[in-house]
């Protein structure tokens, strides 16, 4: 009887002390933006309220997506469907530092359905997908110089910086680093870098450098803010006066009053415009008085031909 207890007793002290190493964990991992996607295959997110919408949109930009659909629940009218969509495009656009750098507009149409609102989202770029995909992640200012160096070493033109963290020496953690480094690298004597903040200079999330910024127009063509008149026509900066239509008679200079007055006898005729010497009666007499042969006759070739105001014009204009 005793051996049998013993081996009770032995046999429950093994499985007792075996329970621990029968005993497992699990867990189950979902992808986090699960909650969002009413349909992921066909492309339809969900939303119950404006924040759903917001993070709906963001995650549609991060995927560069220019047409998505989104089912909205909770809503109770056309209007108020509107407004919330008017009010989450204007958000990621003007308060998301991502939605500020890469997004242009955001339009949206909305639909009535049996237990939902349908709307349709249209997102026009400004940055491309490779540019969105490369914008890399600072903890603080103080990780810029780093950052730019890199980005020199790899031949960038361009660098885009998701900020955690700015503080109120941001911006001179920033202009210092900048300054040190350009001149290790022996650049102080080229163009200085653009430095663009979104969504503003106060708080920045993402800061972006252009490193071989363009030039500007002015600087390639300094002598057209010289000689505001070279744009008449090159040579002095006049017209060609010196050419006269056929028939001797010298187009009209911006139809000066006073040139017209300069006729002999002090007599101007009533079209303004002086005879031209080449055509003179025969014989080169006037009439007494100064008085020319009536216009009746010289009608045709007294008046401004019909190209004279187009051409005259159209050279004040160059």
């Amino acid at each position: 009887m005793r051996p049998t207890i013993c081996c009770m007793l032995l046999a429950l002290c093994l499985l007792t002390g075996c329970a621990p190493l029968l005993e497992r964990t699990y867990s189950v991992s979902e992808p986090h933006s699960s909650k969002f996607w009413e349909s992921e295959a066909a492309g339809t997110l969900r939303a119950e309220n404006h924040q759903d919408i917001v993070n709906d949109l963001l995650l549609l930009i991060g995927q560069h997506r220019e047409t998505a659909t989104l089912r909205l629940y909770n809503f109770e009218s056309d209007l108020s469907v509107a407004d919330t969509l008017e009010r989450a495009a204007a958000e990621i656009q003007q308060e998301t530092p991502m939605g500020a750098y890469a997004v242009e507009y955001i339009t949206s149409s909305s639909q009535a359905q049996r237990g939902y609102y349908e709307a349709a989202v249209r997102i026009s770029y400004r940055r491309s997908l490779e540019q969105i995909q490369s914008v890399v992640n600072a903890t603080s200012p103080e990780a810029l110089y780093s950052l730019l160096a890199a980005a020199l070493a790899d031949g960038q033109t361009e660098l885009a910086v998701r900020m955690g963290y700015w503080g109120e020496a941001g911006l001179t953690r920033l202009e210092e680093s900048m300054a040190l480094l350009r001149e290790e690298q022996g650049l102080t004597e080229t163009p200085a870098w653009v430095v663009n903040f979104y969504p503003n200079a106060e708080e920045p999330g993402l800061v972006e450098f252009l490193l071989d910024p363009p030039e500007l127009p002015e600087a390639e063509t300094p002598e057209n803010s010289e000689n505001p008149e070279d744009g008449q026509e090159p040579g002095g900066g006049k017209e060609p006066g010196g050419e006269k239509e056929p028939g001797g008679k010298k187009e009209p200079e911006g139809e000066k009053e006073p040139e017209g007055e300069k006729e002999p006898g002090g007599e101007k005729e009533p079209g303004g415009e002086k005879e031209p010497e080449g055509e003179k009666e025969p014989g080169g007499e006037k009439e007494p008085g100064g008085e020319k042969e009536p216009e009746g006759e010289k009608e045709p070739g007294d008046r401004p031909m019909p190209s004279d105001t187009p051409e005259s014009v159209g050279r004040s204009k160059i």
